[in-house]
């Protein structure tokens, strides 16, 4: 069998969560709590931060299945070159969560674009991006399906900040699902970033990140800051202005997940280091954007595509109170 970035194949069997199943469980009704109270939260701050042993339980609550939990760990051994980063691995997937259908589904691929009008400024700015698609091991596992109905149960009916020419009126929400993988290795000359274009925000209108796991990270890496939209596009983290720091938080554990309303906020993320100088680190994480649909004229200039993605499917049942 072939090799995938350095670990043998993971072939997982895929299942489809269906949160319909669990409404006559108790623990179902706990989660839903749960998250109602994480809602509240990020109604009044705009984002929130919350531990991994705390979504556990949720995506639990929610149906996710116990043995994909230890597979969610290894789904980023499958990711592959970034086109134009040399220290990230990546796969990405296109879905959109439809409360009229109260489903999640999986699209057609498309290119990705964020520009430097959209707070994005770094050297691929406004070049459309095509990644390896989110392989069976990433989309058939229920823990990464139940986070995408967490996210949906955060973020409905929570009043936002527009984006130009997204449409609002639309019911639909399109999701950009990113697995990346960070490296650093000095002696390759290997340095992880994982915003290396600074302070900067990611053309979404929820974004949530998540931590998978790490290998020989140094305990100061990776920390993230929240920034007011004052702050400049493009800065460096050591660059900011303090007094327009609005949050910190860094993923340390297995499901440490942020999310918060990206146009009311810039954002950056420290560098990636090496614990142990003689071995590879890596930092792997979901990266999960939302938006409505694009427009014609967008700035990154294309409209978005609602049709099924024909090779891969998906359709996960949803469910909102």
């Amino acid at each position: 069998m072939p090799y995938l970035n350095g670990h043998k194949p993971i072939r997982p069997k895929a299942h489809v969560l269906n949160v319909l199943e669990q409404r006559y469980n108790a623990r179902f009704y706990e989660a839903i709590a749960a998250v109602m109270a994480l809602r509240t939260s990020y109604l009044r701050d705009r984002y929130i931060f919350v531990r991994g042993e705390a979504m556990i339980p949720i995506l639990r609550g929610l149906g996710a299945r116990e043995e994909d939990f230890e597979a969610a760990k290894h789904i980023s051994h499958l990711t592959g070159p970034d086109p134009t980063l040399d220290f990230r691995t990546v796969t990405y997937g296109r879905y959109c969560i439809d409360p009229e259908t109260r489903s999640i589904r999986r699209l057609e691929t498309q290119p990705y674009t964020l520009t430097e009008q959209e707070d994005y400024k770094r050297h691929d700015s406004g070049i459309p991006r095509m990644f390896d698609e989110a392989p069976t091991a990433m989309q058939g596992n229920t823990v990464v399906q139940a986070l995408m109905l967490f996210k949906a149960l955060v973020f409905q009916g929570v009043p936002l900040s527009p984006r130009p020419k997204l449409d609002y009126a639309a019911p639909q929400w399109i999701v950009t699902m990113f697995n990346a993988r960070t490296h650093t290795h000095q002696e390759s000359g290997i340095y992880g970033e994982p915003a290396l274009e600074g302070v900067h925000s990611d053309g979404s209108d929820h974004t949530m990140t998540v931590m998978l796991g790490t290998d020989n990270m140094r305990a100061d890496s990776a920390v993230t800051y929240i920034h007011d939209n004052r702050e400049t596009t493009g800065v460096r983290t050591a660059e900011t202005d303090p007094t327009l720091i609005r949050g910190r938080v860094q993923h340390q554990g297995f499901l440490d997940t942020l999310m918060f309303c990206d146009h009311d906020f810039k954002h950056s993320v420290t560098s990636v280091y090496q614990d142990d100088p003689g071995r590879p680190t890596t930092r792997d994480m979901l990266v999960v954007f939302t938006r409505k649909p694009k427009v014609d004229g967008h700035v990154s200039g294309y409209a978005d595509t609602l049709e099924l993605h024909a090779e891969a499917p998906l359709h996960v049942p949803m469910w909102l109170p």
